[in-house]
């Protein structure tokens, strides 16, 4: 190590040990019980029916997105057949 880096560090070392022997800490907060009105607190039934219907619209759209991709590939399994048949055809014609 060079003396500057020496110097660096140790200046480091002391600095970080200054600061924390000579800071306070902030108080900490005191949590009492909440006295005000319960509903303020909760989401309620607008809460609830938002909540449901999020929930409803993403199953129904799970729904969709595997109806979809079912139909793709069964799409591609029936091209893949029809293909397999053509060659079948083209390969079994006398020229």
């Amino acid at each position: 190590m060079t003396p500057l880096t020496t110097v660096l560090s140790d200046t480091a070392l002391r600095a970080g040990v200054w600061l924390t022997t000579n800071t306070t800490p902030s108080p900490s907060p005191t949590f009492g019980s909440y006295t005000g009105d319960e509903d303020l607190i909760t989401p309620g039934w607008i809460g609830f029916a938002i909540t449901f219907l999020i929930m409803a619209a993403t199953v129904l759209l799970v729904l969709d997105m595997t109806r979809r991709v079912r139909r793709t590939r069964y799409r591609g399994e029936i091209r893949e057949r029809l293909e397999a048949e053509a060659a079948a055809e083209d390969s079994a014609k006398p020229e």
